[in-house]
């Protein structure tokens, strides 16, 4: 909690921003990243379509996990070879 207050601190102090403006903010980000990472599982685990994906977060973020989920595979697969 210390570190989530120094975060906050300093946020406002650099951003000259109202304490309330940086935590909306902060809960926006939180929430849209809670999201994507919905979303790209759905996807990943094949409950939705990668254009229903592309459509709900993008592109890039759809190709960013499909890249992570195969090296993620690979090193699976590595690490269980006899």
């Amino acid at each position: 909690m210390e570190g989530t207050l120094t975060y906050l601190e300093v946020l406002t102090q650099k951003t000259h921003k109202p304490e309330a403006e940086v935590l909306t903010r902060a809960f926006q980000v939180g929430l849209r990243q809670l999201w994507r990472e919905h979303i790209l599982g759905q996807y990943l685990r094949q409950e939705i379509s990668r254009e229903e994906a592309i459509t709900a977060v993008g592109i890039d973020w759809v190709e960013l996990a499909k890249r992570q989920h195969a090296a993620m595979l690979e090193d699976l697969a590595w690490a269980l070879q006899p």
